[in-house]
């Protein structure tokens, strides 16, 4: 594919590590962050002072941002563009159902293309290039932007043609790893009561089928060692599962799992502690009620 000019909207802590392999690539990418963040970018990563510089020298903007309601009020800031170069936006923010058909419809009436896209594999994810991405797109526009996504993505998939069903993707799968991380963290507590080793806890469990990703990884690398560093908060676990349980809700689709996980923990340790790393759910759940 030819090079092109790409920006990049959004440079926290993942954004940062998808706009450098982008970069690395040898892609111009302008990249902007409302914040004022201390950023070494690549020699053709060019650091934006607006949003019009992004949408004037870009034919394809990614986004990266805090919910959806941000990225609809920088989806309105492009169009606004009297010369904006815009043909695409890839909106990489998780976010609602109804937020991603909210934005395609407004990309729609200025003839933009909109693409919700969602990540997920974390800031290690980000750095590595390994994202998986979940792409609702139609089948020929994600031809033309695949090998772009690749080289943030390599596990990109098109999972769907209509607006949201990426959303939908990420917040399924955001549900289940919150109550994977919840029931691991419930459990392992229990085997500790009885007197084993959490660490053998782990490798039984890792060669059985009550394995999953938080036995796999956020409990040998993050939690048994104590470093609680996988870079997603509990905040954003709760606002992810929040925007599940509303889904749910609002198309009628069976939610008492996850309203109960929703209420009866992530909520709860959100408030606990607001500033935590999510994978402190298991000293929170050891030490529940004390």
């Amino acid at each position: 594919m030819q090079k092109k000019s790409l920006g990049f909207i959004g440079l926290g802590n993942m954004g940062r590590h998808m706009a450098e392999n982008l970069c690395n690539a040898e892609h111009t990418v302008y990249c902007y962050d409302i914040r004022e963040i201390d950023l070494d970018l690549p020699d053709n990563g060019i650091r934006s002072r607006s949003i019009d510089d992004v949408s004037n020298n870009s034919e394809i903007i990614f986004l990266c941002l805090p919910d959806g309601s941000i990225a609809l009020e920088v989806i309105n800031e492009i169009l606004k563009s009297n010369n904006s170069e815009v043909k695409i936006i890839i909106d990489n923010t998780t976010s609602g159902v109804a937020d991603a058909k909210d934005a395609w419809e407004v990309c729609n009436s200025k003839n933009v293309i909109y693409l919700d896209a969602p990540v997920s594999g974390g800031v290690t994810g980000a750095k590595a290039g390994t994202l998986s991405m979940m792409v609702s797109s139609p089948n020929d526009i994600y031809c033309y932007v695949e090998p772009i996504i690749s080289l943030m993505a390599k596990k990109a998939r098109h999972v769907g043609t209509e607006p949201g069903q990426g959303m939908a993707m990420k917040l399924l799968n955001n549900y289940l790893s919150g109550m994977a991380m919840a029931a691991s963290s419930e459990a392992v507590a229990f085997g500790v009561k009885q007197g084993l080793d959490p660490e053998k806890i782990i490798e039984v469990l890792n060669i059985s089928t009550g394995r999953n990703t938080s036995t796999e990884d956020k409990f040998p690398k993050r939690i048994l060692t104590e470093t609680f560093d996988s870079g997603f908060a509990t905040s954003l676990m709760a606002k992810d599962l929040t925007l599940y349980v509303d889904s749910a809700q609002k198309i009628g689709s069976p939610y008492f799992l996850s309203e109960t996980l929703l209420n009866g923990i992530w909520l709860k340790m959100k408030d606990k502690y607001p500033e935590s790393d999510f994978t402190k759910i298991y000293p929170y759940i050891k030490n529940y009620g004390i």
